[in-house]
């Protein structure tokens, strides 16, 4: 039983019932009908949320969990106010966290110096910005569930990051800007899950945050954007614009809450007055939201920890949970396409390049796959696949997959590199074969179908020398996995690289920094970085709030225990074929 459970002596679905009874009954005046629309924030009343004056990476200090007093009570969810009073969000600073030396791909290797830099970027992944006051999202099976590991993955319907999204994302902008000034970043790189719920106006946030603009966090009647911090209007720093950044697509930039094809009912409930009519079930799929039984709610954005309005049991609700619409809330996916209108969005920009790597031919052909070679003088080639599954009819929209359309583009691809001599990179939002972790103990086969499946993809990627690295993102978990060859040809395995999200914990983004060693071999070093926050800011409590739900979500004694920053921090050392060690031995720049 949780906290509040205690004190008022209901379970926390007649909590819920009789929240959801008032508010049905008048209206939902707390959502916006009532009041109406707000007007526009003044530019007087615009804030700005500056960082930390200084920047460290994983390698200098970390980022860690507090641990949790043993006698501290179990709370749900989304008493989010507990969060702190009962140390679930707490974090401190500790010291650096070491480059772990991996050299099973070059053995050979026998400690040779970095003597040149190949390439320098930053990747960021599964960004999920979020419209906390859309009426389409299923918040309730979320916020209703109970305490422990049986809620693990429930955090992706509810979480309390929802609130500030568009901060956690402008801090790593200010950081990656910090770090630059540093170290030259060549390019950047998004792994996909830009936009929590492929709406228009999340996918606008996201790169307006990155371009600079004035964001309006809010949608609908814009409640509390004069008073909430996390709803203020806020001028976004937006990135330097000597850095060019690049644009994956993933399950959530195109399907319903990642997890559905988008139809008429999702489709239509992005724009509704009447909040979303679902199944109350802990798998929301496409059965379930095409279902009935509970109203999902959504966030209050006039209360500083953002309740939940609107949910409950449809039985409890005399008049269906209703507020302003805002035709920005509409989905990105058609009918025709769920991809074309998501990438035409990145020619709406600032920042360079235009498109952020798509053409007008990926849009016009409905495909979201291209190459592009970052420096002309180094023969280093990245591979941008969509490995997402897409269309009506699939059986499983979290998992990764290809077709054989992009099947055949990404072996021609690799072949085109392997012709040109250039070590390749692949960068996707799915992983190609995941493995266990501390945060996932069930991973599933990336590659569904007769053909195409995780090992038969393993067995042509290994046909590539020239190919080093497949990063991704996706499972939220920083994990480095091994693909070495079965023939065992080092030069024939490559390192696969998996990077965490910025909306869970540990709310992290990664630096890549690709060196040759004096031996000719490739050092790929990878860093974990924290945004660097100020405190009270809506970047600094979402840490706090990442920190909380994973471990009240995932509640096992190791997670309740654990104090680790969950970073990985390595160099990745890559033997090449005598060609390549030929082609590259005087090529980089002095460090």
């Amino acid at each position: 039983m949780s906290v509040k459970d205690k004190v008022t002596g209901l379970t926390r679905r007649d909590f819920v019932k009789s929240v959801g009874v008032g508010i049905g009954a008048v209206q939902l005046a707390a959502c916006g009908v009532n009041p109406g629309p707000q007007p526009a924030p003044q530019p007087a009343q615009i804030v700005s949320w500056p960082i930390a004056k200084k920047v460290y990476t994983t390698a200098q200090q970390q980022v860690l969990p507090v641990a949790i007093n043993p006698s501290a009570p179990q709370i749900d969810p989304g008493e989010v106010a507990l969060y702190e009073q009962y140390g679930y969000s707490a974090w401190t600073i500790g010291g650096p966290l070491l480059h772990t030396l991996r050299t099973e791909l070059a053995p050979s290797y026998q400690g040779a110096p970095n003597v040149a830099r190949l390439l320098s970027f930053f990747s960021i992944s599964d960004i999920h910005i979020a419209d906390k006051e859309s009426p389409a999202q299923p918040l309730y099976i979320g916020w209703s569930a109970p305490y422990g590991p049986n809620s693990s993955g429930l955090s992706s319907c509810y979480s309390p990051i929802l609130l500030s999204t568009p901060h956690v994302l402008d801090a790593a902008v200010q950081t990656i800007n910090a770090l630059h000034k540093i170290t030259r970043f060549d390019f950047g790189m998004s792994l996909g899950d830009a936009a929590n719920n492929t709406q228009y106006n999340e996918l606008r946030w996201f790169v307006d945050v990155i371009d600079g603009k004035i964001i309006t966090p809010s949608s609908g009647a814009h409640v509390g954007a004069y008073t909430i911090d996390y709803q203020k209007p806020f001028q976004a720093a937006g990135i330097n614009p000597e850095i060019p950044w690049y644009q994956v697509i993933g399950n959530h930039d195109q399907s319903w809450m990642g997890s559905a094809c988008e139809d008429t009912k999702t489709r239509n409930a992005h724009v509704s007055n009447v909040i979303i009519n679902m199944e109350d079930n802990s798998d929301p799929s496409s059965d379930a939201v095409d279902r009935t039984g509970a109203y999902m709610g959504v966030l209050d954005g006039t209360t500083v920890y953002g309740e939940l309005i609107g949910a409950g049991p449809e039985a409890d609700f005399p008049v269906p949970p209703m507020v302003v619409p805002d035709s920005n809330r509409r989905s990105l996916a058609t009918p025709l396409s769920c991809r074309q209108n998501w990438m035409n969005e990145f020619f709406s920009t600032t920042s360079n390049p235009v498109g952020h790597g798509f053409s007008q031919s990926n849009i016009q052909q409905d495909f979201a796959c291209y190459s592009f070679v970052p420096k002309s003088d180094i023969p280093i080639k990245i591979i941008v696949l969509d490995d997402t599954v897409t269309g009506p009819g699939q059986q499983d929209y979290a998992a990764g997959g290809l077709d054989q359309q992009r099947f055949e583009w990404l072996t021609g691809e690799l072949q085109d590199g392997q012709n040109a001599n250039q070590l390749m990179i692949i960068a996707a939002h799915v992983p190609v074969m995941p493995q266990n972790s501390l945060t996932d103990t069930a991973p599933y086969p990336m590659w569904p179908g007769p053909e195409y499946t995780d090992d038969y993809m393993l067995s042509v990627l290994h046909g590539y020398p020239n190919l080093i690295l497949w990063m991704a993102g996706h499972r939220h978990v920083n994990v480095v996995t091994l693909q070495s060859a079965p023939s065992g040809d080092p030069t024939l395995g490559f390192w696969e690289v998996e990077t965490s999200s910025l909306r869970d914990h540990p709310q992290q983004f990664r630096t890549w920094d690709i060196r040759r060693n004096s031996d000719n071999t490739i050092s790929i070093i990878i860093t974990n970085v924290d945004p660097a926050v100020s405190p009270g800011s809506p970047a600094a409590k979402s840490r706090g709030y990442a920190l909380g739900a994973f471990r009240i979500f995932g509640a096992t004694p190791a997670i309740i225990a654990d104090t680790t920053s969950h970073s990985y921090n390595a160099e990745l050392v890559v033997q090449l074929t005598p060609q390549m060690q030929a082609i590259i031995a005087n090529v980089g720049s002095a460090f």
